[in-house]
């Protein structure tokens, strides 16, 4: 039987709960196969321009984009003191699904993608779909989707 080995892995973060399980999957897997894990965050375009801030929508970019730098330097260190040596933080601007799907997993050669089933809200996903279902029919590597992990609280009360 052929084991499957990963080289370079794309982990899709957004400071969700459903994204920080993926990515502790995805630094788990990189371990094992001694693989580049690339944690991205995308920013989506659209959603400045459609919320009329009142103040200088640049101000607003900024903070975002500052907050984003943040969130993926704490992921990259996260992964290091897991113990992985290869790692890259990419932050991208455009729509979550192409830019997950295509435009990555193209321009880094990724060989397997893990995302959180769900990072969304219920009104986030109905207006702007649901980016794990995009990536699953239109990438072309292999994509592990993870599922939240749901603690029974009757089997803690044991």
């Amino acid at each position: 039987m052929e084991t499957q080995e990963y080289q370079t892995i794309l982990v899709g973060v957004d400071g969700s709960e459903q994204a920080d399980q993926a990515f502790d999957k995805a630094v788990a897997v990189a371990r094992r196969n001694q693989a580049t894990i690339i944690i991205a965050h995308v920013l989506e375009n659209h959603l400045f321009e459609n919320m009329g801030y009142t103040f200088n929508q640049g101000d607003m970019i900024q903070i975002e984009t500052d907050r984003s730098k943040e969130l993926l330097n704490r992921y990259k260190q996260r992964a290091e003191a897991a113990g992985v040596t290869k790692s890259e933080t990419v932050l991208a601007f455009g729509s979550p699904k192409t830019v997950m799907a295509h435009d990555l997993p193209e321009k880094y050669q990724v060989d397997l993608m893990m995302v959180g089933q769900s990072g969304l809200n219920a009104v986030e996903r109905f207006v702007m779909g649901s980016v794990s279902s995009y990536v699953i029919r239109n990438a072309a590597c292999d994509v592990l989707i993870v599922r939240p992990v749901v603690v029974d609280a009757k089997k803690d009360e044991r």
